[in-house]
């Protein structure tokens, strides 16, 4: 099967010497990411001339920061939805992990590091129940992860007010070992004159090695074969059901990274953390160049999706606009990139 020999390829793409009859620049304005990117150049320019702030230090590391938030659960979300899956709870699980760490530490003085360990063992639990749901019950992901999110978002508003009387935790400086914490997780690092969060060089790492998973390891090909050909990949040999899980592992564990990065930032969490940010991974990973039918996209991709949001997010406000038209941008950059999406796949040849 020719997809499981070339991952972050067209997956259907049959005859590779198709391929090779087609110029090289066609083949490179197929990519997945190459939409993104163009669109990135584009809206980097536009902010970069409307206002003063946006390319000043302090304007820089506040974009780079929030796309970071946003570019690791991107990553870990494309990865997913090209496995032809969506998670509906990966963004109250970035609060779900912060609060817990903070209850066990402020609240039942548990060691930080036990915490956030005891933390990321659970939201790999509950990534695993998304997963081992889907494949033994053939439920789509959407209605059980939708299922998970209902049932987080209550546990994080009810158990936190029932524990601390509030719906936040705070006192998270006054934790040994919080200073070590925040090393990791909360500090910023100098770059020719900008202070970046530590967030940023997490996103870049966590890009790289999602990239590398995709196009570059038998794993990589799984994902691609489960998302893209699912039949075929059953007859091939394809460990479907374990692939599925892990990704839903993955997307639980970078809702993990995503809350530890929130927590030692800021030293509090809200019980509403990550409600409602889901949508925006998934159009993130779709601007990237995602299918929303799956077997198709990159990690760069939903990586460069996140920036074009973070550069939105902030140019808006630099701009002085209306932040409301923020939603517009969205649901605008959503239905562009699903048509631009289409027509790659009917040239490269993908089936849905």
């Amino acid at each position: 099967m020719t997809m499981l020999t070339a991952p972050g390829s067209a997956p259907d793409a049959s005859p590779d010497e198709r391929l090779t009859r087609t110029h090289p620049m066609v083949r490179l304005l197929r990519r997945p990411e190459i939409g993104a990117l163009v669109a990135a150049l584009v809206i980097f320019g536009y902010f970069s001339v409307a206002t003063t702030s946006f390319l000043s230090p302090a304007g820089a590391a506040t974009w780079l920061y929030s796309a970071s938030l946003f570019g690791i659960m991107a990553v870990a979300v494309a990865m997913l939805m090209i496995g032809g899956e969506f998670d509906l709870s990966a963004g109250a699980m970035t609060g779900t992990t912060g609060l817990l760490v903070g209850a066990f530490t402020t609240q039942w003085g548990m060691n930080l590091w036990f915490a956030m360990l005891l933390a990321l063992l659970i939201a790999l639990a509950v990534g695993a129940f998304n997963g081992f749901l889907v494949v033994k019950t053939a439920i789509p992901s959407f209605i059980v992860t939708l299922g998970t999110f209902f049932i987080l978002q209550g546990l994080n508003l009810a158990g936190t007010k029932l524990v601390t009387g509030q719906v936040a935790i705070q006192g998270m400086t006054l934790v040994p070992g919080f200073d070590a914490g925040k090393a990791i997780f909360g500090s910023t690092i100098p770059v020719f004159g900008v202070n970046l969060k530590v967030s940023v060089f997490w996103w870049l790492g966590i890009t790289a090695v999602a990239s590398w998973l995709l196009l570059r390891t038998r794993y990589g090909n799984w994902i691609f074969a489960i998302g893209g050909q699912l039949q075929s990949a059953v007859q091939t040999g394809v460990p479907v059901k374990r692939t599925r899980i892990g990704l839903f592992m993955g997307t639980a564990a970078a809702g993990w990274l995503v809350g530890m990065l929130s927590l030692f930032d800021v030293a509090t969490v809200q019980a509403t953390t990550g409600i409602g940010q889901e949508f925006i991974y998934i159009i993130c990973a779709v601007v990237g160049g995602c299918l929303l039918t799956g077997g198709y996209g990159s990690a760069i991709g939903a990586a460069l999706g996140a920036l074009i949001y973070g550069m939105i997010l902030q140019g808006i406000v630099f701009a002085q606009w209306d932040n409301n038209w923020l939603k517009a941008f969205l649901g605008g950059m959503l239905l562009l990139a699903v048509l631009v999406n289409l027509s790659v796949r009917r040239q490269a040849g993908v089936r849905a």
